[in-house]
């Protein structure tokens, strides 16, 4: 998909058709004023896809065909109205709209009979252009005598003069007007949502629609005269696309671009069944954001905007407004081109190198071409979005490609990615089959940032070979423990008690959370310590991925047999070792689940932060709980705590076994005291000031030189 056509598919996904709705010629109109008006009115268009546009044009469909795909400042149209208003057009597939041109075109008697009923009026000069329901000739001044329009008007059709050349002779009904009041009541368009534009006479008839009009500085100077005088038309000094931007403005339709734009690939909640449905947890990375997006009425934040990808099927529509009226973008995308997109694309090729596994990686060059296209999709509404000399803070390997693409057309940005997963050695990097595109891309950031040194210093070795590199910066993030904290207090007084010991674990199925390891070295302490039979319980919380990844589907099998064949070896009465959840959980119950348990157990074989980690630990110092961590040393989190923290390596079944074996036979007040410990050693900013920060990083890059390659700079 082009930038053209996802601009068109944008526009025509986003909102219902018709909400506002911007008519406007082209020539003298649309394509009038200096570039630089045009390019601002195009991406403010672009920024407002509620505003439906359409062309209103003396020209063919052929030659806007050609306009379309030769001019690039030329917004995207829902509809085209040609021929001076004896045309109607569907934009989307460009094919006439029968219903609508019928009673315009009514009583045309061809433009070849025309042309020889006018044959005898030599001041004629044929335009040799399609005609479509219309003759269309050069006139000078003193040729537009009264024998000539008595001759037109005699073979009952009606005729247009404009800008002292041209002559076109219509059907009775036909015209711009005419044409655009079809549109109107067909799609029930109030006029008080429509805006005309134009710049000659043959765009009077839009002006006599009692609309919201604007008469570019440019016009014609008859037009000006004889355009009715209403306080709803305005008669502007600017000269086409400024003009129109700056009616759009009056109109209090459009806002300016933003100094801050967010590009993360999702949106804050999920539009389903006719609501919007939002994260359950106050942590993570779209809370964090939506919190730093929700303070900007006080003064200390910077206008931003968040650019995030929607799917939904063809019929369906979302609100424009967002809950909490958070400043989104959405981008529309098509799902079938997301399941290529993220389900393929993200989960089967890049997924694996990010969890260092490259044995799984995956590729598929259609998927590709998917991932392709939305970072296209995405660099593009970024720009239309993001002031000029703004900062763009960009998230996840989802979004890799943007960079490179943003920077060729918007140098003037300042563009940062912060990685939330980790980033992989070079040599596993490598091993992708798209890595140079990749490493193209990277390489045009100003800033990447990281959860630990490890990963940046991976970023900063797999650059090492260029003059100059991305500076970066170590921004832990953290989770709200104050809401935490008081959420853990309030339901403490109600927390169920288990018998004997509970080991939990909160994790989305994956297999590099290695929840299959999990379940042997159950099996294998199970064996070598008969006592805990009967007493020692692993519940696992395990929601599984958005339908239509597959990637974990082999791990989600195995995991299963391996449950059930541990259960039906070991269980005895009520009891059974693994309690297995499989669905997501409201964070009120999961908090539950927090203040039971005795060892909270993370395995990942990769991991990013991992803010479970943070919220158990809050939990059980917050009610006074004796629970322990036992906790991967590939986690980012564990680079927080170091020797701290009771670490295991899930690359080795027999330490799995082991530690979890020291967390369980600790005593409870050591257990208090090693948690109390590991909450002093997290990073106490909260997540929007954590937010804060990394947008600070990215905009102190602008206009300073890149960096030498050199060892991670570590910003805290």
């Amino acid at each position: 998909m082009n930038d053209r056509a996802s601009r068109a598919h944008a526009r025509d996904w986003h909102v219902p058709a018709g909400e506002r709705v911007l008519v406007a010629d082209l020539d003298g109109t649309l394509l009038g004023g200096d570039q630089e008006s045009r390019l601002r009115l195009r991406r403010a268009l672009e920024r407002h896809p509620d505003i439906t546009v359409v062309f209103a044009t003396g020209r063919s469909l052929s030659s806007v065909r050609t306009l379309l795909r030769q001019d690039p400042l030329l917004p995207a149209p829902r509809w085209i109205v040609a021929d001076v208003g004896a045309s109607v057009i569907d934009a989307t597939d460009m094919s006439h709209i029968d219903a609508l041109e019928r009673p315009l075109r009514l009583g045309w008697p061809g433009h070849e009979h025309v042309r020889e009923t006018l044959r005898g009026f030599p001041q004629l000069a044929y335009q040799k252009v399609a005609q479509e329901g219309r003759c269309s000739f050069y006139l000078a001044p003193e040729g537009l005598t009264g024998a000539l329009t008595s001759a037109v008007e005699n073979m009952g059709c009606s005729w247009s003069y404009s800008e002292d050349r041209y002559f076109d002779v219509l059907p009775p009904y036909a015209g711009k007007g005419p044409a655009v009041r079809q549109l109107v009541h067909t799609h029930q368009w109030p006029l008080s949502s429509l805006l005309v534009a134009g710049d000659s006479l043959n765009d009077l008839s839009l002006f006599h629609l009692r609309s919201h009009g604007v008469i570019v500085g440019n016009a014609e100077a008859a037009l000006t005269e004889r355009a009715p005088d209403d306080p709803l038309i305005h008669r502007s000094h600017l000269d086409g696309g400024a003009a129109i931007l700056s009616a759009l403005q009056r109109l209090n339709w459009v806002k300016p671009p933003a100094p801050v734009v967010i590009g993360y690939h999702r949106a804050p909640a999920r539009w389903s069944e006719g609501r919007w449905e939002q994260p359950s947890s106050p942590n993570g990375i779209l809370p964090t954001l939506t919190s730093i997006l929700g303070c900007q009425n006080k003064d200390r934040e910077p206008h931003a905007v968040w650019v995030a990808a929607v799917t939904a099927e063809g019929h369906d529509t979302w609100p424009a407004s967002f809950p909490d009226r958070l400043p989104m973008a959405l981008l529309p995308v098509s799902p079938s081109r997301w399941t290529g997109y993220f389900h393929r694309a993200c989960k089967e090729t890049l997924w694996p190198a990010l969890m260092s596994q490259p044995h799984l990686i995956h590729h598929n060059p259609a998927h590709w071409a998917d991932y392709e296209q939305v970072n296209a999709a995405f660099a593009h509404h970024i720009s239309a979005h993001t002031a000029h000399g703004g900062t763009v803070w960009l998230h996840d390997y989802n979004l890799w490609l943007v960079p490179g693409l943003l920077k060729c057309s918007r140098p003037d940005l300042t563009v940062g990615l912060f990685h939330h997963t980790p980033f992989p050695p070079p040599d596993v990097f490598r091993a992708l089959p798209v890595a140079d595109q990749l490493h193209a891309s990277l390489t045009q950031l100003d800033w990447a940032g990281f959860h630990t040194a490890a990963f940046a210093d991976h970023f900063q070795q797999l650059l090492h070979d260029r003059t100059t590199v991305p500076r970066t910066g170590v921004h832990p993030l953290g989770i709200d423990q104050a809401a935490v904290a008081a959420l853990a207090r309030s339901r403490a007084p109600h927390a169920t008690t288990e018998d004997g010991l509970l080991v939990l674990s909160v994790e989305r199925l994956d297999y590099a959370k290695a929840p299959v390891h999990k379940i042997r070295a159950l099996a294998t302490l199970l064996d070598r310590q008969p006592e805990l039979r009967g007493r020692l319980r692993f519940r696992l919380v395990c929601p599984p991925p958005e339908p239509g990844i597959r990637a974990y589907e082999t791990t989600r099998i195995e995991l299963e047999e391996a449950i059930t064949t541990l259960n039906a070896r070991w269980s005895a009465g009520e009891w059974q070792p693994v309690e297995y959840i499989p669905r997501s959980l409201p964070f009120t119950e999961v908090m539950d689940h927090y203040l039971a348990a005795d060892v909270f157990w993370v395995t990942s074989l990769a991991d990013g932060m991992n803010l479970t980690v943070q919220e158990y630990l809050t939990a059980q110092a917050a009610s006074g709980r004796a629970g322990i961590l036992v906790l991967s040393r590939h986690t980012g989190v564990a680079q927080q705590f170091g020797n701290a923290a009771l670490l295991t390596d899930p690359h080795h079944p027999q330490d799995l076994v082991d530690t979890l074996h020291t967390a369980l036979t600790m005593p409870p007040s050591h257990r208090m005291a090693n948690t109390a410990h590991l909450i002093r050693l997290l990073d106490a900013a909260t997540p929007t000031d954590w937010a804060r920060a990394v947008i600070a990083a990215i905009a102190d890059q602008a206009g300073q030189p890149p960096s030498p390659p050199t060892r991670t700079t570590v910003q805290q």
